[in-house]
């Protein structure tokens, strides 16, 4: 009787936890299309591809402006995470809580 319950724990846990595993996944396949896209995506962006980049970090996005910026018009960036803000003197040592810029589109 312990056996099916182990066997759906643990499927219930993959299922739980596949969706942290996906979205580092995908943020890892974003950031290598935006840094370094394969030859077809590069043709793809040539041909009016548009890459809708979501959930970057604004660091990434500035550089990818910096570097990249002839392929600027093939990129569109949702819910970006804004540079957490350091806390000023007296506010103590309070976490930064991650958040992301949504303009509701």
């Amino acid at each position: 009787m312990t056996r099916p319950l182990l066997i759906a724990s643990v499927f219930a846990g993959s299922l739980l936890l596949s969706p942290l595993v996906q979205a580092r996944d995908l943020r890892d396949v974003e950031l290598r299309r935006l840094f370094e896209p394969t030859p077809a995506e590069f043709r793809a962006e040539q041909a009016g591809r548009i890459y809708i980049y979501e959930g970057l970090q604004e660091a990434d996005i500035a550089r990818a402006i910096s570097e990249q910026f002839t392929r600027v018009n093939s990129m569109m960036f949702i819910r970006v995470q804004p540079t957490p803000v350091v806390p000023t003197p007296g506010q103590g040592d309070a976490p930064t809580h991650v958040y992301y810029q949504d303009d509701g589109c």
